[in-house]
């Protein structure tokens, strides 16, 4: 199978684009940000404004929901085979603090699309139909990211998350039970197990607009690993302590930040490496810092590769520190593995690409999604369309209504050659 399309051949749209763009604008006008971004942070009174709209549209369409322990929101069309378990499509509705339009809503609204547009079309599927919400794909306001896929696919505890706090204070459990999210349904794949699974997200990154395509065939998912960095210093006085006699934890957190640019560099194409967050104390303009603590993300989609970035990092950032008279403490924070998708999914969503006469691509995910988590327990597999510029997490992020209608087209084409015959559902992908 050649990764790229062959020359397409424009078939007809099986669903209502401007059904779904009408929907996508309707959303974003919850927390709508000044710069025409959106602002939903998890567990805020703008999240759960914004689910509601969607469980209302859910409801109007005859779908039942259900929420679950951990505040995962289900919405099921019902299947024609009792006892099947569900064929599944879904993202996240919550945001970034100065997020866009489209990362996450686009897979949840797509989802409610699809529901829409077989039930305009009258097709019964075997397998029920549904679409999931899950809570807490960011980890803006509560960390980790992925927290309700986490947990439903037993990568978290559930009592581990609910005892989260996030930066403003608040406790995780407890705003699920301000808001009413704290279902009575397990939060457990071995209880509400799935079929199968799909994705529809924008790609966040060039590479599609770059080449033209208008589809990309998720293969996979990159490996992560996050790690918060302290390095300690001695505190002194700006003008008295000679540079040769300074212990500064900055000039060492500066080092480090080299080193991160220099591995991302040195290791291929495929390597990611980040620092997101440098904080200094005592912040002080005529005081020598004591104190740098610092974030890394480093990433790659071949495992073997990534276990060697960490090992040059924690080895090079040691070497640094001690050069410089200081300490370092290296701590991971989290991780995942690289993740292959279902091959029989990801056939069926190059065929439906294909059938549509989209031009598409083969592509590894360069972000973690909750596909990521479902897929250690579920065959699934992800659809991206390109976003202008490659920008995302930002309030600038864009996406055309073409760009929608063809990832929800192609996302509904996949989805009912999985759950019109039951004999065709998927097997676990790993």
């Amino acid at each position: 199978m050649s990764d790229r399309s062959p020359t397409p051949r424009p078939g007809p749209c099986p669903i209502d684009g401007e059904r779904l763009w009408g929907m996508l604008m309707e959303m974003a006008a919850v927390g709508a940000t000044p710069k025409g971004g959106s602002r939903r942070l998890t567990l805020t009174d703008e999240d759960g404004a914004g689910r509601e709209l969607f469980r209302s549209w859910a409801e109007s369409a005859g779908c039942t929901a259900v929420t679950d322990a951990i505040g995962n929101l289900f919405v099921r069309r019902p299947g024609r085979i009792q006892g099947l378990p569900p064929v599944v499509m879904g993202s996240h509705l919550d945001t970034q603090p100065t997020g866009g339009r489209f990362d996450g809503v686009l897979g949840v609204l797509a989802g409610l699309e699809v529901l829409n547009s077989l039930n305009g079309r009258g097709i019964r599927t075997d397998h029920p139909v549904e679409v999931a919400v899950w809570m807490n794909e960011e980890g803006a306001r509560f960390s980790p990211p992925m927290m309700g896929s986490g947990v439903w696919a037993g990568v978290f505890g559930e009592a581990e998350i609910l005892d989260k706090i996030a930066q403003d204070g608040a406790r995780l459990g407890d705003e699920l039970e301000r808001l009413g999210w704290r279902g009575t349904a397990p939060a457990d794949h071995r209880a509400n197990s799935m079929a199968a699974y799909f994705e529809l997200h924008i790609e966040q990154g060039p590479v599609l607009e770059h080449e033209g395509m208008e589809i990309g065939v998720v293969t996979g998912a990159q490996g992560q690993r996050w790690y918060e960095v302290t390095v300690t210093g001695r505190e002194a006085h700006a003008g008295p302590t000679p540079m040769r006699l300074r212990k500064d934890a900055l000039v060492g957190a500066a080092e480090i930040v080299g080193l991160v640019r220099r591995i991302g560099l040195e290791s291929g194409d495929e390597a990611c490496a980040t620092v997101g967050i440098l904080d200094v104390q005592p912040h002080s303009r005529n005081v020598i810092p004591g104190r740098a603590f610092l974030t890394v993300d480093l990433r790659h989609p071949d495992d073997g590769i990534l276990a060697g970035l960490d090992a040059r990092f924690r080895e090079e950032a040691a070497t640094v520190c001690e050069g410089l008279g200081l300490g370092v403490e290296v701590r991971e924070f989290w991780r995942f593995p690289s993740t292959p998708f279902a091959p029989e999914l990801v056939g069926r969503v190059r065929d439906a690409a294909s059938r549509l006469g989209y031009r598409w691509r083969d592509i590894v995910s360069g972000a973690g999604h909750d596909a990521v988590y479902v897929a250690d327990v579920c065959p699934a597999a992800m659809i991206f369309v390109p976003c202008e510029d490659g920008i995302s997490h930002n309030e600038a992020e864009n996406i055309s209504p073409e760009d929608a209608e063809r990832g929800c087209a192609v996302l509904f084409e996949a989805v009912a050659a999985t759950a019109i015959n039951a004999a065709v559902a998927g097997r676990p992908s790993r």
